[in-house]
Parts: C-alpha cells; sequence; structure tokens
C-alpha cells in the first residue's frame, strides 16, 4: 500500500510539473525562435536578394536579374580564388586527418606523459587566427630571409605556408576527436582479432578504422568546412599576395581564398557589392553541397556496434 501511495504521488508530482512547462513551452521557445529569425532567416533571404541588386545600401537596392552572378563567373580573381580554396582544402584536409588519427593512436597506447602531449597538441587550437598568422608570417619571413625571399614573393611559399598553419592549428583538436573514437572501440573486437591471429596493421584497418568512421566523419565534416570558410589566417598570413597580372589586365591575387576574395571584391566600390553579396551566396551553396555530399559519405562506411 505504501509503495503504491509513493507511485501516485510521484505520478501526480510529475504531472504537476510537466503540465505547467508544456502549456508555456512557446514562452520559453519565443526568444530563441525570434533570435534565429532576426539574426539568421531574415539577413540570409535579404542577402540572396541583394545578390540580385546593384546596390550601395541595401535601402538603394535596384533589382538588375542576374547580371552580377554573370559578372561574378567572368571574374578571373573569383576562379582563381576558388582553385585555391579547392586545392588548400583537399590538402589539408588529407594532411590534418591523417596526422591527428597517427597522433591520437599513439597517444592511446599507454605512452607514458600521454595526457601532457595531449594538451600540448591541443593548445594551438585556442589561439585565435589572425594572430596565428601573424605570428607565422614572421617566423616563415625569419626562415626565408636566409635565401633573400620571403613569404609573398612566391606563391608556392603562401601555399604551404597556410597548409602548416592550418595543420598547426587544428591537428590537435581533430587528435581528441580521434582518441574519443579510438577509446570507443569495443575490446572484445580487438581480443578476437589477436586470437585470430591480425597483426597490427591488419587490426588497424580491418577493425580499428570501421569502428572509428563517426569521428573519421565529424574530423572530416569539420576540416573541409573550415578550410572553405578560411579567412583570418589568409588574411594575416599573406593577404592574397603576390599579385599578378594577366594578359587580359585583370589583376589577380595568387593566394587569395573565396572568403577574402568575396571582402575584397565588396571593398571595390559601390558597383561591386552586389557581386560580392551574389559571390557569398555561390559561397554557402558550394560549402553546403560539399558538406552534405562529404557526411553522406563518410556516414554510408560507418559500421553498427
Amino acid at each position: 500500500m505504501k509503495k503504491r501511495r509513493s507511485e501516485s504521488k510521484t505520478n501526480l508530482n510529475s504531472r504537476l510539473i510537466r503540465r505547467p512547462i508544456q502549456r508555456c513551452f512557446p514562452l520559453f521557445l519565443l526568444p530563441t525562435f525570434a533570435a534565429f529569425i532576426i539574426g539568421f532567416l531574415v539577413p540570409f533571404v535579404w542577402g540572396i536578394y541583394l545578390s540580385f541588386c546593384k546596390f550601395n545600401t541595401p535601402k538603394d537596392a535596384t533589382f538588375i536579374g542576374i547580371g552580377n552572378y554573370l559578372k561574378l563567373f567572368n571574374d578571373p580573381g573569383f576562379l582563381n580564388a576558388f582553385k585555391n580554396t579547392a586545392l588548400v582544402t583537399v590538402v589539408s584536409v588529407v594532411v590534418i586527418n591523417v596526422f591527428a588519427f597517427a597522433v591520437a593512436y599513439a597517444l592511446t597506447q599507454k605512452l607514458k606523459g600521454s595526457n601532457l602531449f595531449r594538451t600540448v597538441f591541443f593548445m594551438p587550437n585556442l589561439i585565435g587566427g589572425v594572430v596565428l598568422g601573424y605570428i607565422w608570417k614572421m617566423i616563415f619571413d625569419g626562415i626565408l630571409h636566409a635565401y633573400n625571399t620571403y613569404l609573398t614573393a612566391n606563391a608556392t611559399y603562401g601555399f604551404w605556408g597556410l597548409i602548416i598553419l592550418l595543420a598547426w592549428q587544428q591537428i590537435g583538436y581533430m587528435m581528441i576527436i580521434y582518441i574519443a573514437g579510438l577509446q570507443a572501440v569495443p575490446g572484445d573486437m580487438l581480443e578476437a582479432a589477436t586470437i585470430d591471429g591480425a597483426n597490427r596493421w591488419q587490426t588497424l584497418w580491418k577493425v580499428i578504422i570501421p569502428n572509428v568512421m563517426p569521428s573519421i566523419t565529424i574530423c572530416v565534416f569539420l576540416t573541409l568546412t573550415n578550410g572553405f570558410k578560411l579567412f583570418d589566417q589568409n588574411m594575416a598570413l599573406t593577404g592574397g599576395a603576390p599579385v599578378v597580372t594577366l594578359a587580359t589586365g585583370h589583376q589577380v591575387s595568387m593566394t587569395e581564398m573565396l572568403a577574402l576574395n568575396i571582402l575584397s571584391t565588396f571593398n571595390i566600390g559601390k558597383n561591386w557589392h552586389g557581386v560580392a553579396q551574389a559571390k557569398a551566396v555561390v559561397f554557402f551553396i558550394l560549402v553546403a553541397v560539399l558538406a552534405l555530399a562529404q557526411l553522406r559519405a563518410t556516414r554510408s562506411k560507418e559500421v553498427q556496434q
């Protein structure tokens, strides 16, 4: 009888608690929903409209159709920035994830001082991109000074400078995600592989990596989107330099990425504000499509534990 009474009291209390919450949940949801509408949805839709307009400020926007998009795809600077962004992203995704997984795998092998190493590798991620860009620019210029050159004198130097900076900053963060995935690999699978006579290499490829695919999915997604959205490091490290004049008379920044190219286009003048907005819309679509395609491709390879 006492148990039934206590259960009835618990049910009554839970109902009394839930009912006010259920009635008032729109009131609690409203601030977040309003912030989402005002801070994201309205500017996003308005930005898409402005990409079809010629404007100096949003108030004096004049609709001109797809003229900005035609101007965009005829801009050699944008096409060069897209090529640079794609190349930097592909190389950085491979380099960062390979080294992050290797470091995580080494630090999960019961090494002495592994916790200290985890902290040391993670710390660069805490430094802002602009600060990192200026620091690494001084480092690279100091090294290249011995060869009577500097970082922005050659596009190749700028490219590999960006790769080194991104790897140094992001490897530690991805390492933490990989460590979590490696620690979640079922021990009975590892024991079964050992009993079956699998060596370390076979265990890594046949057991560990398939079970770590969720972590790989997350890390590849983060490095892919970070590569395409790269801005502050690019601005601080090279600023897009060196600048080359093409045979057509157009000037192209050889290490300029898409995000920096959008800002540079906006700063040209009022006739280019709409073009910069159109570039931003294309940039968003490109990142969204690639990110969704990558998520679908890697998730299809995940195993159910």
